[in-house]
């Protein structure tokens, strides 16, 4: 690994010192950060070899919004390589699927939108049948990280750096660790996130939805989540204390529910004066999230969370608590 790195470092070191020597055009008719024919290809023959995870699910793959400005109505999508010029058929919800051919593979073909590609963040969907609507089944989520790492979906990184993370990630690195980090997305705007796997039950921390809540203006136009803050998720997918047929429902911000807040607790003001600062996101859509961590109790070594979701007008629309897992 260390040799792994000092290549990669002296490469890096390379790439800088190129920016001072005469330019050579290259005529290429693909965007840089166009998706790879032969890498999607990659992510179909792992879901094969996963299917295990989703034995009754099939596969697509779809486009989603990176920036306010993005309208996926009307998308056209196609396989271009060489010479080969194939069209993707794109489903109402922006979904599609890819046909296997030899040609395209050969010429390390590139699947090109209508649109720029990087004003789309893109995404595998595995949907098992049976499963409720609004929820989501764990075992479907984990072969969507895994084939979606494969397959190259992510764009999450700054460009200058996107070839560098190419050394170092992997499925079974990114799905299989605490740490890997892969976002998923909610139809809605979320409040909280619970699974049920029998007769156990959690909520997801705070820390688990709007990115992990560490996206800062500077950094959010690198992020996938780019305009999908607050639908974004991060399933336990790593956790194998979970199983397969866990079911995840989402709480939408606009449902009613939640703990109510007594009069003196509703505005964003009163809030402030009575529990002090909290950590915030705002998200566009005007709403806030606000979260405090308080002691927890029956001797717990972790803090409680207690979550509050404000409207554009600064009233408190909800809130929940949570207490920490038991060991």
């Amino acid at each position: 690994m260390k040799t792994l790195l000092s290549l990669a470092l002296l490469a890096a070191v390379c790439h800088a010192g190129a920016q001072n020597a005469p330019s050579v055009t290259v005529s290429t008719t693909r965007d840089p950060v166009d998706k790879s024919y032969r890498k999607m290809v990659a992510g179909m023959d792992l879901f094969e070899r996963r299917h295990a995870l989703a034995p009754q699910a099939s596969l697509r793959f779809q486009l989603l919004p990176r920036l306010p400005t993005t309208e996926l109505d009307g998308i056209a999508l196609r396989v271009a390589g060489d010479t080969v010029s194939l069209p993707v058929t794109v489903a109402a919800d922006h979904s599609f699927t890819l046909e296997r051919n030899a040609q395209a593979l050969k010429e390390d073909a590139a699947l090109i939108a209508s649109r720029k590609t990087s004003t789309l963040t893109w995404r595998a969907q595995v949907r098992s049948p049976g499963v409720p609507d609004g929820m989501r089944r764990l075992g479907d989520l984990r072969l969507e990280c895994m084939v979606g790492v494969e397959a190259g979906l992510l764009s999450n990184n700054a460009q200058m750096f996107a070839w560098l993370g190419e050394l170092f990630t992997s499925p079974e690195r990114v799905c299989n660790a605490p740490d890997g980090n892969y976002l998923f997305f909610a139809d809605h705007p979320v409040f909280a996130v619970t699974l049920r796997d029998g007769a156990r039950g959690a909520t997801l921390p705070f820390s688990a939805l709007y990115a992990g809540g560490t996206q800062t203006p500077a950094t959010l136009p690198y992020c996938d989540c780019q305009v999908l803050l607050d639908r974004s998720y991060y399933a336990p997918v790593w956790d194998r204390g979970w199983s397969d047929d866990t079911l995840l429902s989402f709480e939408d911000m606009a449902a009613p529910g939640g703990t109510a807040l007594a009069p003196d607790y509703a505005s964003t003001a009163q809030m402030r004066a009575r529990l002090g600062p909290a950590q915030v996101i705002a998200f566009d859509s005007g709403y806030q999230v606000w979260r405090y961590n308080y002691p927890a109790a029956h001797g717990q070594p972790a803090p409680a969370e207690f979550v509050v979701l404000f409207g554009p007008d600064g009233q408190a629309r909800k809130a929940r608590m949570r207490e920490p897992d038991q060991p």
